[in-house]
């Protein structure tokens, strides 16, 4: 699969793309192109749409408040969206949109939020949640959005789960492990389709830690000797789970 063009600005956008189609953009995107980047008639632009790969585009009128991009060619096939999850406890606001950034750089397919007892975030906005995540794959040349989905209790996770994703196995960060080295667990197990699980800032309840190392399918892994907070926690796992049996 050929590498995106990293000199040329990608955008997202939420319609069909074939050759010689021509659509004009909303006027948020007009504004992102034609005065924050100062595109004009004729320049070129990435676009995707994560289900008809990537096409490159023209800019074919520019007015002050609109522009029409016309599609020239499709230079990259659809890829599979990836096959990692992503269950998180809600943070705050700016480390939720960083965290979100990193999940979908790292090849996170599907983003659910999960609330544990000790949760402090009540609220989250799945709204500004896709569009870090747009924002992420525009700049990283991913070309599926990750699925975002909305906010589960951590016990009605549980008790679903084995119908719902029977082969897919939970990985959850558990700081109290007596190990420290994550590899001395991963390294042990197949590839395979897999979900990270990290808790709140407050960590786990004992309660929630003895049912998920109740349950045949999780496996629970340590993060260091150190104690992470949750958006770094959320990358080193993100990482270390893909290098093992992860697609990297």
């Amino acid at each position: 699969m050929p590498r995106f063009d990293s000199r040329l600005q990608r955008l997202f956008l939420r319609l069909p793309l074939r050759a010689g189609g021509r659509i004009e953009v909303t006027r948020e995107q007009a504004n992102y192109l034609l005065n924050v980047l100062r595109m004009e008639t004729g320049s070129e632009i990435l676009v995707f749409n994560g289900q008809d790969g990537e096409w490159l585009a023209r800019i074919a009128d520019a007015g002050r408040r609109a522009c029409v991009l016309e599609f020239v060619e499709r230079v990259r096939a659809q890829e599979p969206s990836a096959d990692l999850h992503y269950l998180f406890a809600p943070l705050k606001m700016a480390r939720l949109d960083y965290m979100v950034q990193k999940a979908v750089e790292l090849g996170v397919g599907l983003l659910r939020p999960v609330i544990t007892r000790h949760t402090q975030v009540g609220r989250v906005n799945l709204e500004r949640m896709e569009s870090n995540a747009v924002e992420a794959a525009e700049q990283c040349g991913i070309l599926a959005i990750p699925k975002i989905l909305e906010p589960v209790e951590l016990k009605a996770l549980l008790d679903v789960w084995p119908g719902a994703e029977p082969n897919r196995r939970i990985f959850f960060c558990d700081e109290n492990e007596t190990t420290t080295n994550p590899l001395a667990v991963l390294g042990t197990l197949p590839k395979g389709p897999a979900a990270v699980l990290v808790g709140p800032e407050g960590g786990f309840a004992e309660e929630e830690r003895l049912i998920l190392k109740s349950k045949p399918f999780v496996t629970a892994i340590p993060l260091g000797p150190r104690v992470l907070r949750a958006d770094t926690a959320a990358v080193a796992a993100l990482a270390v789970v893909q290098a093992t049996v992860g697609d990297w």
